[in-house]
């Protein structure tokens, strides 16, 4: 979501382990603090689901997540701090999201209209339909979304 930066030399990895040279960059929100509460969760185990929208894959010519996939999770200073393998992935009309969904995405969601409602108010943001190029994107009942849940496979932190 945001343009290229250099990479940075991710800290040396036991024997073993995984490293993210090669794999594609997992950015969660934009930079800054919801980034920042969005990284932690999944470093901590909290957050084991994501949601995004098809039309933003569309938009960026990006192919949906596959199952197996590996990506490394970056923090709002575009460092490597995890990589996450995708282990399942839904595409589904807004209205079909459920609560498992929902709480797995370990933002302290209780239902899914308070889920919705917080992400709604994400993708209704300036910075989004920016994003998008569509000043005026909402989104309804029948958008189609993409559910992911993935499992932090390494912590690349120092």
């Amino acid at each position: 979501m945001t343009p290229s930066e250099p990479q940075h030399s991710p800290p040396s990895q036991p024997a073993g382990l995984p490293t993210p040279e090669g794999l594609p960059k997992a950015e969660f929100a934009f930079p800054g603090p919801l980034r920042d509460r969005l990284v932690a969760a999944i470093l901590d185990g909290s957050k084991t689901s994501t949601t995004g929208l098809v039309v933003e894959y569309e938009h960026d010519g990006e192919a949906l997540p596959e199952t197996g996939s590996r990506s490394v999770v970056v923090d709002s200073e575009d460092r490597p701090v995890g990589i996450i393998e995708v282990t399942g992935v839904r595409v589904v009309p807004l209205a079909e999201v459920d609560l498992a969904h929902a709480l797995d995405e370990g933002e302290g969601y209780a239902d899914v209209a308070a889920w919705r409602a917080g992400h709604e108010r994400f993708w209704h943001s300036a910075e989004m339909r920016a994003a998008l190029g569509d000043p005026g994107f909402t989104v309804a009942d029948a958008t189609a979304v993409v559910l992911e849940r993935f499992r932090l496979v390494a912590d690349l932190r120092p």
